[in-house]
């Protein structure tokens, strides 16, 4: 018998019922070609790449239902059971009424987003959800027009200059309160261009938080072929994007009232010691809601920086159960399969790790071997201490500073 998959406070309506016509293939928009991979495809990956479980509906013609079905299992892998595929209407706003006739009663937050915007950052997600949740109301990403815009009259005359400062070019995904987006569908007697409008008509607020470039939608061949280049670089164009982590954890003894004097192991009784991957036997833990590894949560935290996906602290937040004791190859793991969501794949990681104990140079090659291993990258580890000053010099815990470089796909 299937484990049923866990409770889902968010939704996601991926809309993929267009035709495509101005994009000329003869075919829904949404099931053509994209670097090898059909559009759809590619506008799911930051979708399971979530740092939460999410119910995902994809809306699709009704003649390629079967395929979309295939395409949304292919992306989603083992959360396949938080995938719902339904067919469209005969316009965006009927398509999005079918799909949200099918969110859990458990789902407070709804995103509504356009599989045509198939190269849009994991990360315009995330902050579009924690910003519906920490304002209760809708947010939409939206980038400054710089474009002088001009209003017209039928003929094409220019009639004015419009102030371009209030103008903000929209994108997806748009996210709501399920209850608001519920109560504008239910009372909508006309079609909107987007969800932000039809929500705005009943007299709820919504804001425009920054968005990004690479959330472009693919409407016309010229989209198509940019969105080519974005994915395939020119050869030796490609500039690797860098990010630093800094993380550290006292020793548990020292939490707990006791002391590790200079120059001298625990008795290796109590909270175990972890660091860059390896086991310490004999030595003193270090204190944390998980192994406190501070080498790999500075990897970590580096990796996530480099890539634009936060920072460790948000992406496993300390008051997960699930991440209670867990050892640095679980978020260093996790960290990688993000990246790869997200489109990015690791250069190298160098680490530098500063504190008296433990003795680091012996097994330095090992840990850089475990964590190289792990990463499918070089990762290298210089280790140091602080000629006693501050409180690595007092022996009362350790730090570690990495820097990574990752390079999109």
């Amino acid at each position: 018998m299937s484990t049923p998959p866990p409770t889902s406070t968010v939704a996601v309506i991926v809309v993929a019922a267009g035709s495509g016509t101005r994009l000329g293939h003869g075919q829904a928009k949404a099931f053509v070609s994209l670097g090898g991979r059909s559009i759809l495809s590619r506008s799911l990956d930051p979708v399971f790449a979530l740092r939460e479980p999410a119910q995902v509906v994809i809306v699709a013609p009704v003649e390629r239902l079967a395929e979309a079905e295939q395409i949304g299992r292919d992306a989603a892998g083992a959360a396949s059971a938080h995938l719902t595929v339904t067919a469209g209407g005969a316009s965006r706003q009927e398509s999005v009424a079918r799909g949200l006739a099918l969110l859990e009663s458990t789902v407070s937050v709804v995103l509504v987003h356009d599989a045509a915007r198939a190269l849009t950052p994991l990360a315009q997600f995330e902050a579009v959800i924690d910003s519906v949740r920490n304002s209760g109301r809708g947010a939409i990403p939206g980038l400054p027009v710089s474009d002088t815009i001009k209003r017209t009259d039928r003929a094409g005359l220019a009639l004015e200059t419009v102030d371009r400062s209030e103008l903000s070019a929209v994108q997806t995904p748009q996210g709501f309160p399920r209850t608001q987006l519920d109560e504008a569908y239910a009372a909508a007697g006309t079609e909107f261009t987007d969800d932000a409008a039809l929500v705005a008509s009943i007299g709820h607020d919504v804001s425009i938080i920054h968005g990004d470039p690479l959330a472009f939608k693919i409407t016309t061949p010229w989209d198509l072929r940019r969105a080519e280049q974005v994915l395939q670089p020119t050869p030796g164009l490609v500039l690797p994007r860098t990010g630093v982590g800094v993380d550290s954890h006292a020793f548990a003894s020292i939490l707990s009232g006791d002391s590790v004097p200079s120059g001298q192991s625990g008795d290796g009784a109590g909270t175990p010691l972890w660091l860059a991957g390896l086991f310490w036997p004999g030595e003193t833990g270090l204190s944390g809601h998980s192994d406190g590894d501070a080498v790999a949560h500075a990897i970590c935290d580096a990796l996530l920086s480099a890539a634009g996906l936060g920072d460790i602290g948000s992406t496993f937040g300390t008051s997960d159960p699930q991440f209670s004791g867990a050892h640095g190859e679980v978020f260093l793991t996790e960290t990688l399969r993000m990246l790869g969501a997200s489109g990015f794949r690791v250069g190298n990681v160098a680490v530098q790790l500063i504190g008296n104990r433990p003795r680091f140079a012996a097994r330095r090659t090992e840990a850089e071997a475990v964590l190289t291993g792990i990463l499918g990258a070089p990762v290298s580890i210089s280790a140091t201490t602080t000629d006693g000053l501050g409180f690595t010099g007092r022996t009362e815990g350790v730090v570690a500073i990495a820097t990574a470089l990752v390079y999109a796909v």
